[in-house]
């Protein structure tokens, strides 16, 4: 059994992962990096299969270009097909907005849809003399660790949480000879999720007391819906704005992915959500507006960030890890927002807390003994040496992409 690295080893995101095993070879996620210009992974082989963790583009977003190029096909949980399909949609919206050039066209994501195979958990896809089960990986709803059984047993976890949320149970490890895991937060570590959500919740109502807005810009899927969610527990007037909420109708009719469709659907009913832009202009009038995009680099929460720029009493609250060169980052770091092409220096108040859909160190350590594989191959993560360092007398990889790799 050899596996190469096509992206995604030593650095988070455009993760792409060749096995061969025998005469087969199989392909573990195929995803692209957003950011201007977005990065690419290396072109993949033809290979006899493709497993998606889950629907983030830098797991999912070279499906098109798999399916165009060599006819793959490729396996997903229902919800996992369903989102990736609005992403990559408005991955090319955006492309062509910005002046990239796309992998692949809009007729190759059209044509998509005839190699995509939608798989539950439990369930098992038989490729030659393999098997590949689908086990719940936490991260949100759909997301998947792929048990591959051949002569040996390889865990392939995608982005891992082991955590459980409002909106999803924690992973489970799962026994196996070699894990291949993400190493995301290597040597970082998460606060207490209920303590972060306490904290969130409490600043939100201290902003409402004093006759501000609190906007929170939120990834459109699985960030959104636990916003919502936690809201919720209080009797916010909240407004929904983005693709946020085209993923809420997915994620509501998903039962058996998400921990509580009624819980799901109770926060979506004491949320309003936004259809036009004179809609917009009333949600500026509530008390909380959540909003893509999570990074602030587009979307519709510039706009209501402009409208609140001069308040002081208004407050603009991160919920996600803000990459580098973004206009979030550039916010938390100088203090400063670029909009309509000028940087701006606003008074709004500017808070961030850890809704992380990742695994922290201990967490992923934890896994890691709980799985008790021979070897441990990390992946998906800038500082992977850190966990590496945590697992003492255990053989441990660190694949550099490109290289191809015997186990």
């Amino acid at each position: 059994m050899e596996f190469q690295f096509l992206g995604g080893a030593s650095q988070v995101g455009r993760l792409g992962m060749v096995l061969r095993d025998g005469p087969q070879t199989l392909l573990f996620d195929y995803g692209m990096l957003p950011g201007k210009p977005p990065e690419y992974p290396m072109p993949a082989p033809p290979v006899d299969a493709a497993f998606i963790s889950h629907s983030h583009l830098d797991h999912s977003g070279m499906i098109p270009w798999l399916t165009s190029r060599h006819g793959t096909d490729v396996f997903a949980t229902p919800p996992t097909l369903d989102v990736a399909d609005l992403l990559l949609e408005d991955s090319l919206k955006i492309a062509d907005a910005e002046g990239f050039s796309p992998p692949f066209s809009s007729d190759d994501l059209r044509s998509a849809p005839r190699y995509l195979q939608a798989i539950d958990f439990g369930e098992t896809v038989e490729v030659g003399d393999l098997e590949v089960t689908f086990h719940s990986a936490g991260h949100i709803p759909g997301a998947t660790m792929f048990e591959m059984n051949g002569r040996e047993t390889l865990l392939f976890t995608g982005d891992l949480q082991t955590t459980g949320t409002d909106l999803v149970a924690g992973a489970r490890p799962v026994r196996c000879d070699t894990l291949v895991i993400e190493s995301t937060y290597a040597g970082r570590q998460h606060p207490d999720r209920l303590k972060s959500e306490y904290e969130f919740l409490s600043f939100v109502e201290s902003v409402i007391r004093n006759g501000g807005v609190a906007i929170v810009p939120a990834f459109a899927v699985g960030r959104t819906q636990e916003v919502l969610m936690t809201l919720a527990r209080k009797r916010f007037d909240t407004f929904l704005d983005g693709m946020g909420r085209e993923v809420n109708s997915i994620y509501v009719e998903s039962p058996g992915y998400v921990r509580s469709t009624k819980k799901l659907r109770q926060a979506m009913n004491r949320t309003q959500v936004v259809h036009s832009a004179r809609h917009r202009e009333k949600a500026l009038g509530a008390e909380v507006i959540v909003t893509t995009s999570g990074m602030l680099d587009g979307g519709p929460v510039l706009r209501y960030l402009s409208a609140i720029l001069d308040d002081p009493n208004s407050a603009c609250c991160l919920t996600g890890f803000q990459v580098p060169r973004t206009n979030g980052r550039r916010l938390m770091d100088d203090g400063v927002l670029e909009i309509d092409g000028a940087l701006v220096k606003p008074r709004f108040q500017l808070r961030k807390f850890d809704f992380s859909a990742h695994a922290g160190h201990d967490q992923l350590r934890a896994f890691v003994e709980a799985c008790d594989p021979k070897r441990v191959i990390l992946m998906h993560g800038d500082n992977r040496q850190a966990l590496a360092d945590a697992l003492p007398g255990r053989e441990v990889l660190l694949p550099m992409e490109g290289e191809w790799r015997a186990l």
